[in-house]
């Protein structure tokens, strides 16, 4: 039988195959109708979110509780989410710094392809390979370097960046998302039994 570690390892490891091909295939059948500043516009876009959830995985890996608790204690909304961020920062970290980071890097591959066809089909003066060297240098950079920007941000501000976080799930909780706490909840109400 597999550890609670072992299956989340395996369910995050399917679920980032699952998401990178359906991503994949969307993008590369969507980029052809899109004109060129779309695309670029959406590689700028995928690349951000890569970056801010670079950030909260590193907020959560690098916060405390006890400026979070005693938010919860003034009610402060999302203070009890980002205590949640906390406490399960490894799983957290994983979701944001490797899944969608992961799957981000794959999909900006895909839309940094589709524009270089999309610039070679229309006449670009440079050859392909030289266009898609550029383009995955271009790529890399900003994705790295952003990151890298962002990681120490993260740390000095994880509890700005934890809050923030907090609210954005506290509102998701409201429309009706549920982020495991109600089988944690039965969990602890069986084993009372």
């Amino acid at each position: 039988m597999l550890s609670s570690h072992g299956r989340t390892v395996i369910v995050v490891t399917v679920t980032a195959f699952a998401l990178s091909i359906l991503l994949n295939l969307g993008s590369n059948s969507l980029m052809a109708a899109f004109p060129l500043y779309v695309s670029l516009m959406l590689l700028a876009i995928v690349i951000l979110l890569g970056i801010i959830f670079d950030v909260i995985g590193v907020a959560a890996a690098a916060g405390r509780e006890t400026p979070l608790h005693a938010m919860a204690s003034n009610r402060v909304r999302g203070a009890r989410q980002g205590i949640w961020l906390v406490r399960h920062a490894d799983k957290v970290s994983v979701f944001c710094n490797d899944v969608v980071g992961d799957i981000g890097g794959t999909l900006s591959g895909a839309i940094g392809a589709s524009i270089v066809f999309q610039l070679v089909s229309s006449g670009f003066p440079l050859t392909e390979t030289v266009l898609s060297t550029l383009m995955i240098a271009a790529v890399a950079a900003l994705t790295v370097g952003g990151k890298a920007m962002a990681k120490s941000f993260a740390i000095s501000h994880s509890v700005e960046i934890l809050l923030l976080a907090g609210k954005l799930l506290y509102a998701l909780e409201k429309i009706g998302f549920d982020f495991g706490k109600k089988k944690a909840r039965r969990a602890r109400i069986r084993d009372r039994s």
